[in-house]
């Protein structure tokens, strides 16, 4: 009986061991997790001493197009339709105000309607491949963010795959973007972006596009976008 006692309390004690050590192998994979979820997302940078019109901000992650004082802010989604209409109301206005140096403009791509993509996060690839374009072929970045809107998916479509969204980058002249498209590198980084976004006073939630003039919420008028009354106006 003492025996079977002794074995008794020695089964007892190797239960608790591995109970213990179940529990920490628990916590250090939920630490671990944790960890991972809160860690900052790969972030694109410019090259050192770049001198491209196009430029990454370092602090806000924006795509930086021109030298201006003053700073036109679009946070887009490229499958986003009023996305789409605005650039196309806006686009000639804003060329002409980057290229007197009246403004900087600042593009942060979102991936806001991801779950508009039928499981394939168009949203997330498609912000994470302008960022590639814009760290590896800068002077690429504009003509590639008008073929995104030029060969913008419909909303509740797969979207653009990896390869056509590397032939468009192709087209608009990148030459040094194709694997980092195709491995989507900052995919999490939209995925940052979107959460950091900020809400315009009164609405519900985030939505896109957001446009901030010198850092001042545009409110574009129920008739639509104009680029004069949003923009212009709102500059000093």
């Amino acid at each position: 009986m003492a025996a079977a006692a002794k074995n008794r309390s020695l089964f007892a004690v190797i239960i608790s061991i591995v109970v213990v050590v179940a529990v920490v192998a628990v916590a250090v994979l939920v630490y671990m997790m944790n960890r991972q979820a809160t860690a900052p997302a790969a972030a694109p940078t410019s090259a050192d001493g770049a001198t491209a019109s196009v430029t990454i901000d370092q602090e806000s992650g924006a795509i930086r197009v021109g030298s201006g004082d003053q700073t036109v802010t679009e946070y887009i989604d490229f499958m986003c339709p009023v996305c789409n209409s605005a650039h196309a109301a806006y686009d000639d206005t804003l060329s002409e105000l980057i290229s007197n140096d009246t403004i900087t403009l600042e593009i942060i791509p979102t991936n806001l309607l991801d779950n508009y993509s039928q499981g394939t996060k168009y949203s997330s690839r498609a912000a994470s491949a302008a960022y590639c374009v814009a760290e590896n072929d800068p002077d690429a970045f504009y003509p590639y963010m008008d073929l995104l809107f030029d060969n913008q998916p419909s909303e509740n479509t797969e979207g653009l795959t990896n390869d056509e969204l590397v032939k468009l980058a192709e087209r608009a002249g990148a030459t040094n973007s194709s694997s980092c498209i195709t491995d989507e590198t900052y995919a999490d980084f939209a995925a940052q972006q979107t959460t950091n976004m900020p809400i315009m006073p009164g609405a519900s939630g985030r939505a896109t596009p957001t446009i901030l003039v010198n850092d001042e919420f545009v409110s574009v008028a129920s008739t639509g976008f104009n680029a004069e009354n949003d923009l212009v106006a709102n500059l000093d």
